[in-house]
């Protein structure tokens, strides 16, 4: 079997409390990624400390500030066959990189990214809450879109298709970058598989931790669209409201659902 090299790629800001459980998941896996680059964002506690207690473990930093510029860096830092991404929440299960190698051992997926689904792992009901927020975030963005897009917590592509649309994405901290990514994909004639990777664990956390935050996550949604999509970009600021709406109900039940502090 020709397995390619997978590079994982983690940005990170602020987050010594989730590190160590999503590289000790990564210190589990059955095939082992050929490297882990974290991406230290300007963190002022201890991420980079933790990030270099695992051995396995390259950090970098990445001096302006924002998702996008931290996943940059990791993606060019990379020497992998295979860019691996994922959230620095993120719980892979035990044979996550092996089955992303299994997925390009099929040349038919040289021109193709994969993406996966989630569970919440700070929600007692968080797998019924994980089918709903794949509902929309991969199977609502589809029915917009037409097609898939590289969920940044759950996610891969090759290298040579970061390399032909990394000086076409957009430098934004105001859209969702994964999102921007994928439409730039597609641009660039790649497809994105969805569920041929298993789904990962997450936190919950940016729609149901804090309500003052809720809209304008949301409304980097419609702005993506509006940036990289103008056909459809109208249609998705009353969705955002409708999420925003659901996202409200659940917030205000989440003693009921059992949201835990991780």
């Amino acid at each position: 079997m020709d397995d390619k090299r997978i590079s994982i790629i983690i940005p990170a800001y602020n987050e010594e409390r989730h590190l160590v459980g999503c590289l000790e998941a990564i210190a589990k896996q059955t095939a082992k990624p050929y490297e882990v680059i974290v991406v230290d964002n300007n963190s002022t506690d201890k991420t980079a400390d933790v990030a270099r207690q695992f051995p396995f473990v390259t950090a970098v930093t990445e001096p302006r500030q924002g998702i996008v510029f931290a996943r940059n860096r990791g993606f060019n830092a990379a020497t992998g066959d295979i860019l691996a991404r994922i959230d620095v929440d993120t719980i892979l299960p035990s044979d996550w990189v092996a089955q992303i190698q299994k997925f390009y051992t099929e040349a038919a997926h040289a021109k193709s990214a994969v993406t996966g689904g989630c569970y919440f792992y700070n929600l007692r009901s968080g797998r019924a809450v994980g089918r709903m927020y794949n509902l929309v975030v991969h199977r609502l963005n589809r029915l917009l879109l037409g097609y898939y897009f590289p969920w940044g917590a759950n996610g891969a592509l090759p290298r040579e298709a970061w390399l032909d649309v990394r000086d076409a994405v957009c430098l934004r901290n105001d859209m969702h970058e994964d999102l921007d990514l994928g439409i730039h994909l597609h641009t660039a004639d790649y497809s994105v598989a969805y569920g041929r990777i298993p789904r990962v664990g997450a936190v919950a956390r940016r729609i149901l931790s804090d309500r003052a935050k809720l809209w304008p996550y949301l409304a980097m949604w419609p702005r993506t669209f509006r940036v990289d999509h103008k056909q459809t970009w109208p249609l998705v600021y009353p969705l955002a409201w409708f999420v925003w709406l659901g996202s409200y109900q659940i917030l205000l039940t989440e003693k009921l659902l059992g949201l835990r502090d991780h």
